[in-house]
């Protein structure tokens, strides 16, 4: 009498279930690695942006204007002046040998210049080999040049007789009212976490469902496998990939938690759609393992092509440049890679607050990542039953 297919699936899985607890390599990939991450990234951006990072000043002219100047940048919540060098050459040696990340430069006779209206320059430098600090200081230090030459200016025209308010309308002819929307902190974690997190769970569920299949041919158990499924290579990933599934899923579940319920991290439409997208993307992610190691049939090619395929998603799928800016054939490929479409679910649904019907297209692009397998399946179930793995 022919097993059920529930009774079939059910019977692999439990089998699996055993290899994840007798090899130490599952419990790493599934769970101590994506716990480890999860409060790695977090932690390491606990404050939301670098804050205090380490300038140095060249004042030249050392006037009250000047130190005043100095103070005020000193003052910036990302700057903090560690330290006044006599000499140019002095600050940028300092600069090469990493103890500050940027210098400000004053040259001589700058008030006296800015008094008389003979536009003195001020100049800053930032070492854009760290780009985060770079671009932070970068920010810190053109607006302190702006706020003091405003504030000279508006001495100046206190000083021929003009009111405040002739002054501002002079100085800020048009106010600009900003509004930080869905980030008002400015917290560069709620950007990043929220990509890089499911990213890491994503390469890694890549390589474990490579290596899980691989490992059958490498212990010569694969015909052991595919006959618990009456050779039937469908039976056969369903009951293996189970219990993987679940767990996978549950540590998707976990983040999703952590991120917006214990972090409160913007979640705008809830957290259901957010489970929904993670689901999808574990889903898609195996399926995508199942067809690389169906198109190389070789463990070893198929994990370094999914190492390079999730390595890869980091920088295409828009969380660090847009993808809009990108040259046009990079924005196509940008499609291929799942974590793309999670991305943009994350960001309508999320951060933006839309329902999940304006994530439509990412929906079904992860769908359609789930049919990869079956473009594989018949060269994958000949694999297992015919070939021989050689060491």
């Amino acid at each position: 009498m022919t097993k059920s297919y529930i009774h079939i699936i059910l019977q692999i899985a439990r089998r699996e279930v055993f290899r994840i607890a007798t090899r130490p390599l599952y419990l790493f990939c599934m769970i101590i690695a994506p716990l480890f991450c999860y409060i790695f990234f977090t932690t390491l951006m606990w404050n939301g942006l670098p804050t205090d990072l380490p300038a140095g000043v060249v004042d030249l002219d050392n006037t009250a204007t000047t130190r005043s100047i100095i103070r005020n940048l000193d003052a910036f919540q990302q700057t903090k002046v560690i330290a006044h060098y006599a000499s140019f050459a002095d600050a940028r040696k300092a600069m090469q040998q990493g103890k500050i990340y940027a210098f400000y430069y004053i040259p001589r006779e700058t008030t006296e210049k800015a008094l008389s209206s003979r536009q003195p320059k001020v100049s800053f430098y930032i070492n854009y080999s760290y780009l985060v600090a770079g671009s932070l200081l970068y920010k810190d230090q053109r607006t302190m040049s702006e706020l003091a030459g405003g504030a000279i200016t508006r001495a100046t025209l206190y000083a021929k007789g003009a009111t405040e308010d002739q002054a501002m309308a002079f100085l800020q002819p048009i106010v600009i009212d900003t509004h930080v929307l869905n980030n008002p902190w400015l917290n560069y974690s709620v950007y990043l976490s929220n990509t890089i997190i499911p990213g890491i769970l994503m390469l890694l569920i890549f390589m474990t469902t490579v290596y899980t299949i691989g490992s059958e041919m490498k212990t010569n158990t694969q015909k052991e496998w595919m006959g618990m499924a009456n050779n039937s290579i469908t039976l056969a990933l369903t009951g293996k990939l189970l219990p993987q599934t679940i767990v996978f899923f549950i540590m998707t579940t976990f983040y999703n938690v952590y991120l917006y319920g214990f972090l409160h991290y913007p979640c705008n439409s809830g957290i259901l759609p957010m489970l929904l997208a993670g689901l999808l993307l574990v889903l898609s992610s195996q399926a995508f393992g199942i067809f690389l190691f169906g198109l190389f049939t070789t463990v070893r090619l198929a994990l370094s092509a999914a190492s390079l395929w999730g390595v890869i998603s980091f920088s295409i799928s828009g969380m660090s440049f847009p993808v809009m800016a990108m040259h046009p054939v990079l924005q196509a490929l940008a499609n291929l890679y799942p974590l793309r479409h999670y991305f943009l679910i994350y960001v309508d649904v999320a951060l933006n607050g839309y329902p999940l019907i304006y994530a439509w297209h990412s929906l079904v692009a992860l769908m359609l990542f789930m049919l990869l397998p079956f473009f594989v399946l018949k060269r994958l179930r000949t694999v297992l039953l015919q070939y021989v793995y050689i060491p």
